[in-house]
């Protein structure tokens, strides 16, 4: 199995900076897109960013010119850089990643981190 587990979330003001890290561990041939995504309470979950195995990534138009998401295969982790957070970034962020398991199979599977809470006060 794989386990996706996120970290640096918290309480930040306005205008502040975080940084989000996640780390997969397990059974990993292959670490494919990954990607964050965040559900404040009453929304549905959404896409904040991306990064595919060969780095190119993709943006929210919210948080364009703000976030900034990075991969280090080495390390089987992603990061998420927020900067000038506003008030309406507050949500749990999940990171996804997509996962090849198995060497003789080409199957791939998507993963779930638990979740980590980010709030920016006003």
């Amino acid at each position: 199995q794989v386990q996706l587990v996120e970290s640096g979330g918290g309480l930040v003001q306005t205008g502040g900076s975080l940084r989000l890290a996640c780390a997969a561990s397990g059974t990993i041939v292959r670490l494919n897109a990954m990607g964050w995504y965040r559900q404040a309470p009453g929304k549905q979950r959404e896409l904040v960013a991306s990064v595919t195995g060969d780095g190119t990534t993709n943006y929210a138009d919210s948080v364009k010119g703000r976030f900034t998401i990075s991969r280090d295969n080495a390390k089987k982790s992603m990061y998420l850089q927020m900067n000038s957070l506003k008030p309406e970034d507050t949500a749990v962020y999940y990171c996804k990643a997509r996962v090849r398991s198995k060497w003789l199979s080409p199957e791939e599977n998507d993963y779930w981190g638990q979740g980590t809470q980010v709030t920016v006060s006003s």
